[in-house]
């Protein structure tokens, strides 16, 4: 199961710097985790947890892998690109093919590096290519729903469905908000947004980009767009690109001083990462033994054949029940075995919902 971040931004704000960080980091720890360019712009990045290495030691695992995310570095976006401008279908194209946006924004001063619109303002910026994205929407459900609507009226259930919430995202995005703000009332309205593709529907991580000394503790851009996204419910991480970068350079044994002399306890990157899992809805379940612990990633709320079809399908269709430990338990017992002996090792049938954090281990027919 892949999961796509796609990193947009106007041009010259470190959109690409951030990318060739989180992609170099990757291939400098490749002796501890597993990379690979999928594509020239697309890099699969692990997700950091240090509960798997916990869960390694513990179960004498010889092989660590983690689970990971893939970041699409999208073509930068001009005023216009909803009409074709600059590289406008690309990138149009681009993000309908991404599960989330990370939208990384200009929050440093630099006569050095030239503005596109000749200014330094995140909301402005923010709001440019927002607009191009809801332009683009607005474009698209302006042809389908009276299309929709007609169906519906004719008696077409599903049509009836996709009219309602789309007929809704479309009065949305007339009154200047993005399509996430539609309220599904049942499953089938959300499989209509969702089979949409509208480019506002995605959910939103806004990436700070900041100046070096403002790394730890952000600047007033960077306040500015925290308060947009608390207002819009969406995600935030500040960062500095160009500390990123110089990070991805050294080895990794270095790096933990190098970010403590900046006063930082851990890598923007890292912060980045984990703020798109949590942004698409994702948590991790484990396996562990003796060869291979591994982590695991669905989506909040999947079920047990599910977490076994992400594994192998076969998996999934001959499910017969999941052997559950939480991970606390895990650690605090030391492992299955006395897990198992403690009585906090359960059986698990096809209805139970996976939890972030559980050990599993999955009984499935031959």
């Amino acid at each position: 199961m892949g999961f796509r971040c796609g990193i947009v931004g106007l041009p010259n704000v470190g959109k690409s710097t951030l990318f060739n960080a989180l992609t170099e980091t990757a291939a400098a720890e490749a002796a501890n985790y597993p990379f690979c360019t999928i594509e020239p712009n697309v890099g699969q990045v692990a997700v950091p947890d240090p509960r798997l290495e916990t869960i390694a030691r513990i179960a004498g695992s010889a092989r660590v892998v983690p689970t990971s995310l893939a970041f699409v570095d999208i073509a930068g976006l001009v005023r216009g690109a909803s009409k074709g401008e600059g590289l406008g279908n690309q990138f149009l194209a681009n993000i309908r093919e991404v599960d989330a946006i990370v939208h990384v924004l200009r929050c440093f001063e630099s006569a050095d590096i030239t503005h596109v619109e000749g200014r330094v303002d995140p909301l402005a910026d923010a709001e440019t290519v927002e607009t191009e994205l809801m332009l683009a929407d607005l474009e698209s459900l302006e042809r389908r729903v009276p299309t929709l609507q007609k169906k519906a009226q004719a008696g077409d259930k599903e049509a009836k469905a996709a009219a309602r919430i789309l007929a809704e995202a479309l009065e949305l995005l007339r009154a200047g908000r993005p399509a996430r703000q539609a309220v599904p009332r049942d499953a089938d309205e959300a499989r209509h947004l969702a089979q949409a593709q509208l480019l506002t529907a995605k959910p939103v991580l806004y990436v700070c980009n900041v100046e070096e000394a403002a790394a730890a503790s952000g600047n007033a851009h960077a306040a500015r767009v925290e308060a947009k996204a608390r207002a819009e419910g969406a995600g935030c991480v500040t960062v500095s690109a160009a500390i990123e970068a110089e990070i991805a350079t050294l080895p990794p044994e270095e790096r933990a001083a190098f970010l403590a002399d900046l006063g930082l306890a851990e890598t923007g990157l890292a912060r980045v990462i984990r703020a798109g899992y949590d942004l698409l809805g994702l948590v991790t379940f484990f396996t562990a033994g003796p060869k291979e612990a591994r982590a695991w990633t669905v989506r909040r709320g999947a079920t047990a054949p599910e977490a076994a079809g992400v594994i192998h399908s076969d998996f999934e269709a001959k499910f017969i029940r999941a052997e559950v430990i939480a991970y606390d338990d895990y650690v605090t017992l030391g492992g299955e075995a006395r897990a198992r002996e403690a009585g906090r090792l359960r059986a698990e049938g096809k209805a139970y919902v996976v939890q972030d954090g559980d050990v599993i281990h999955f009984l499935h027919g031959g």
